[in-house]
């Protein structure tokens, strides 16, 4: 029987006191976020809509905005982002339908949906903001469409893969070319976020989801780069993806982001860290992130943005390197006035990686959200 939603908020709000009370003491973090305020004036227009100016807006976008709103303690920007997601990219009711991916400018006179697919890590992270504001603001209905959310993209967006358990593809559509093979995206999978829904929903399928996770990160990085995307084949393990070419570069970063923020106590934490430590290697070597890899050969060109350097500080803090963080955070300090202000996605890697080193935010061993809002508190 469905524990109710009352019942689950209540007992995630005692085990998350008693996770958090030793981090608060240790954060720095306190007050206003003057980086959210910034991307919020920047990006976030006052009807919630968050604008991508080279994709228009994504569900993404839309995520990102809502977890950093929650971050901030921002519960007013919360609820338009909320809105503006209900009525553009869910028809007007997330409870019934997967929020489309993309929106924009249709044609000439119209703007709208673009492609109605959805994206599954969107709707993940968004599933998880509505869960976790639920509890640390005390409300109920953002719980309750949480968990609708979450059974919906069990329902409509994992599938059974043979060798893998049950996975969540990247979408509901167009990523199963036959039975037994499937196109992922490893940067699709944030362990934390996994935890947390197999955590809160124990009867579902989550839990075989979040152990499938660490294989599909693990295994898809032979040389210890993650790829953009990669092929699953159920008689032949994991394979470059054609289409990508088997790069690894703005959709992987966030792998490292991931995993680098991972609690300590986290069983698959030092799987995945070691998993991808060439990655650390490569920074130490060569003072920044790779532009793009080979994962292949784990032949690395170019070099990476900023923000690329921001979303590797929680991964290179967790691997023990912390001088590399430090250099990383220069870069970003001296890089500051070349960058492209304008460009959403690196923002975005910038707030989860900064506020994270920053003390803003941390994820419990069950995946749940650490917080302080408030100086003092515990």
């Amino acid at each position: 029987m469905r524990s109710s939603i009352a019942q689950r908020v209540a007992l995630a709000v005692l085990a998350a006191a008693a996770v958090g009370s030793a981090w608060a003491a240790d954060t720095a973090a306190c007050g206003r976020w003057p980086a959210w305020e910034s991307f919020r004036a920047r990006f976030v227009a006052d009807s919630g809509r968050v604008i991508d100016p080279v994709a228009h807006t994504t569900s993404e976008g839309q995520s990102y905005g809502l977890f950093f709103a929650l971050v901030a303690n921002d519960p007013a920007a919360f609820a338009s982002i909320l809105r503006w997601t209900e009525d553009n990219l869910a028809g007007g009711d997330l409870t019934a339908r997967l929020p489309a991916w993309q929106w924009g400018k249709q044609n000439e006179n119209a703007w709208g949906v673009i492609d109605d697919n959805a994206a599954s890590d969107s709707d993940m992270w968004i599933a998880y903001s509505l869960l976790e504001a639920g509890r640390l603001w005390r409300m109920p209905k953002y719980a309750a469409l949480g968990q609708l959310l979450a059974e919906r993209i069990l329902r409509e967006e994992s599938v059974q893969l043979p060798g893998l358990g049950r996975t969540v593809l990247p979408g509901p559509r167009g990523f199963q070319p036959r039975a037994g093979t499937a196109r992922l995206n490893p940067s699709y999978f944030p362990l934390q976020l996994v935890q947390r829904l197999a955590g809160l929903f124990p009867d579902s399928a989550w839990k075989e989801v979040a152990a499938g996770a660490v294989e599909i990160v693990v295994r898809s990085a032979p040389k210890g780069f993650a790829p953009e995307w990669v092929i699953y084949q159920a008689d032949g393990g994991f394979r470059p993806d054609p289409e990508s070419n088997a790069v690894g570069s703005f959709n992987a970063i966030r792998v490292y982001l991931w995993a680098g923020m991972l609690a300590e106590d986290e069983p698959a934490r030092p799987a995945l860290l070691a998993a991808l430590a060439p990655m650390a290697r490569h920074v130490a070597e060569q003072g920044t992130p790779p532009l793009e890899v080979d994962t292949r050969s784990g032949i690395a060109k170019g070099a990476g943005p900023a923000g690329f350097s921001a979303a590797l500080l929680p991964f290179l803090q967790a691997s023990g390197r912390a001088d590399l963080a430090a250099q990383q955070r220069l870069r970003i300090e001296a890089k500051a006035a070349l960058e492209r202000a304008d460009n959403y996605y690196e923002q975005a890697l910038g707030l989860f990686g900064l506020g994270w080193m920053d003390g803003r935010y941390r994820f419990a061993r069950d995946g749940a959200l650490l917080i302080q809002w408030t100086c003092g508190a515990n």
